[in-house]
């Protein structure tokens, strides 16, 4: 190929370059746009990225969450992984009773338990409580359902029977299948303090929701959308 090609083809892919980049520049100023947009909007991008290798919920206190709430956030997240760890528990334990001949309706009531429990407790209490704390909102805080949802929870973890059905079988076990009775010994005491963490954190955001003013907010602000509404 002569010198005169050669220049016309390194012309031709540099025109090709510079019309590529041109076109993810542009690219990039529309998705800038609409980001822009979106922001201005109110509405929040929530990019799934939690857990890491296998990315369900969106979770980044780091970023999302104000300073000052970030530590009690944290606590909720750690409540939140307690049940999960609760539940997951639970169904160890109740599978080595059931094949010590326990039966097998403990067993599908555990994880019954676990595919109702884990979501519920995602959907009805931490992800309100979560964009509560993002946005910092005394109309969020009042609306969200967080502080009745985890109270039930909590009234569940001490009435549904669930620390007492883990020590009194542990304590009639403990001369006969030893495995058996320190797996329900160690569920008591996960329960237990997965029930302190739950008064611990119901607490602290009642105390931040009122000490804070947002109480009194959020009751004006309701007051007024009522009163614009009528």
């Amino acid at each position: 190929m002569d010198q005169p090609d050669q220049e016309k083809d390194l012309k031709a892919k540099e025109a090709e370059l510079k019309a590529r980049e041109a076109d993810l520049i542009r690219r990039e100023q529309e998705l800038k746009r609409k980001e822009d947009a979106i922001a201005r909007s109110g509405v929040t991008l929530e990019i799934k990225n939690w857990p890491s290798f296998f990315p369900i919920i969106h979770h980044d206190v780091a970023n999302d969450i104000p300073l000052h709430l970030q530590k009690l956030q944290y606590v909720a997240f750690s409540t939140f992984l307690g049940i999960v760890l609760c539940l997951t528990w639970n169904i160890a334990a109740v599978s080595v009773a059931s094949l010590k001949g326990e039966g097998l309706i403990v067993w599908f009531l555990a994880i019954i338990y676990f595919l109702c429990g884990v979501p519920g407790a995602y959907v009805m209490w931490y992800r309100p409580l979560y964009r509560a704390m993002r946005t910092d909102s005394a109309l969020r805080f009042g609306w969200c359902t967080s502080f009745f949802a985890f109270a039930l929870q909590l009234l569940l973890h001490l009435s549904s029977k669930d620390i007492l059905s883990r020590i009194l079988p542990a304590l009639s076990l403990i001369d006969g299948r030893q495995i058996l009775a320190i797996l329900y010994f160690v569920g008591f005491g996960l329960f237990c303090i997965e029930t302190l963490l739950s008064i611990y954190v119901i607490q602290q955001v009642l105390m931040y929701f009122r000490g804070s003013g947002k109480a009194a907010e959020a009751k004006r602000d309701a007051r007024n959308t009522v009163m614009a509404a009528l």
